[in-house]
């Protein structure tokens, strides 16, 4: 009977130990679709460091203020995930950061200015874009996204399993890379 109680409590701490470095440390996403092609195919599976860019904090239901621990500079270029900016979308999206706060972007009517803590908002706000290619026309904004919707920079594709294949089968080998 003592065996069956510590095996229980070893049991139970590794899956509440799990679930806290999941929830605080990393996360994984994966790619659904040809949106981010050629870098991201279907299937990836992406390693998500929720420190990249300090620890988000306040986001119960917005009982709490939002902020962030240890906070660092999202910088152009980064590739992040962010949960979704619109109300009619659900679940996490993955593209680069094509312009910061305070950045001049031309985009054929005149210069617009990506909003920064001056506005009368809270948070600052970043321009994103579909990682496919390194073309224009590759590429497609996604638009305007709130700094407390950032979750962090994807920093690995940890597999790739083709999802159309039973669990067991359909791993895609040569996709593990770690990201600049």
């Amino acid at each position: 009977m003592k065996a069956c109680v510590k095996f229980v409590l070893t049991l139970v701490a590794a899956v509440v130990l799990t679930m806290a470095f999941r929830a605080l440390a990393f996360t994984v996403c994966t790619v659904r679709g040809s949106a981010l092609r050629p870098e991201f195919i279907s299937g990836d599976r992406l390693l998500v460091n929720r420190w990249s860019y300090g620890l988000r904090t306040g986001r119960m239901g917005g009982l709490f203020r939002y902020g962030r621990i240890c906070r660092s500079a999202i910088q152009r270029g980064d590739i992040v995930a962010f949960d979704s900016p619109a109300d009619s979308l659900s679940g996490v999206f993955v593209a680069r950061c094509r312009a910061v706060p305070g950045d001049t972007l031309d985009i054929g009517d005149g210069p617009v200015i990506v909003p920064g803590a001056v506005t009368c908002a809270d948070q600052e706000y970043y321009l994103m874009e579909t990682v496919g290619g390194t073309g224009k026309s590759a590429s497609r904004p996604l638009g305007l996204v709130p700094e407390s919707s950032i979750i962090g920079r994807v920093c690995m594709i940890v597999y790739s399993h083709d999802d159309s294949y039973p669990v067991y089968d359909g791993y895609v080998s040569g996709r593990t890379m770690i990201l600049k």
